[in-house]
């Protein structure tokens, strides 16, 4: 385990607003699926959708648009007929790498660890179902 740390109300304070912002900006079912969707490169609308196969449009739009106010996402305006949409990471949208990553490993290890639970769990009922 690790050290135990000593927290003043200040310092708490502080992080549980910097974890407050993060959530703020990253919170929801879409937030992070968007972003690794969109690192293979510009998409229109359309092609987001599908790759997210349950997300509808509405909300599509307006995770979109918060992660565009947030700086994740450019949105481009083609002057095509019709008029072309695509949208893009930006740049800044590559400092959650470090945090994807680790929530892809988190998960994994997680999901893991309730599956052997689980087994474990059938298996202890299936030894005292036949004693």
């Amino acid at each position: 385990m690790s050290e135990m740390m000593i927290h003043n109300s200040t310092e708490c304070n502080a992080a549980v607003n910097s974890i407050r912002d993060a959530l703020y900006v990253l919170s929801g079912k879409w937030k992070l699926p968007l972003i690794v969707g969109l690192r293979e490169g510009p998409k229109r609308f359309n092609e987001i959708q599908r790759a997210l196969v349950d997300i509808t449009p509405k909300v599509l739009s307006k995770e979109l648009r918060e992660l565009e106010l947030n700086d994740f996402v450019i949105r481009r305006v083609y002057d095509t007929v019709p008029v072309t949409v695509t949208y893009e990471l930006t740049p800044y949208s590559a400092t959650v790498d470090p945090i994807i990553a680790a929530l892809r490993e988190w998960g994994a290890q997680h999901r893991n660890r309730i599956v052997e639970s689980r087994r474990t769990e059938q298996s202890e009922i299936e030894v005292k179902v036949i004693d």
